[in-house]
């Protein structure tokens, strides 16, 4: 079982920057691949970033590459989101998921979802 709990979101304006946190519960979670995906009002779900188990490989949306970077602390058991550059199109609850499967840009490939974090991207 892995419990993952996000944190970090706020509002702010555009251009800003703003770094998020996925803290996690799992006893392993080295073996664990690890994504963010963001949810905007009316909208699906849709993958932001990833990266593998050591970090090794990172995988990122168009529409936030070079704008983001995605970085894991193993030891800390944390996952960053590094975001800057922000733009109102952000705007959505951020989410922080766990897998051991993939493909690593399908939501579906996550065993496990933190609660989320607002991101609010005024112009």
């Amino acid at each position: 079982q892995v419990q993952l709990v996000e944190s970090g979101g706020g509002l702010v304006q555009a251009w800003d920057s703003l770094r998020l946190s996925c803290a996690a519960s799992a006893r392993t979670f080295s073996a664990y691949n690890m994504g963010w995906s963001r949810q905007a009002p009316g909208k699906e779900r849709e993958f932001v970033a990833a990266l593998t188990w050591s970090g090794a490989s990172t995988y990122y949306a168009d529409s936030v590459k070079g704008r983001f970077t995605i970085s894991r602390d193993n030891a800390k058991k944390t996952v960053e989101l590094r975001m800057n550059s922000l733009k109102p199109e952000d705007t959505a609850v951020y989410y922080c998921g766990a897998t051991t499967s993939s493909p690593l840009r399908s939501a579906r490939a996550y065993n496990y979802w933190g609660h989320g974090t607002q991101v609010t991207v005024s112009s």
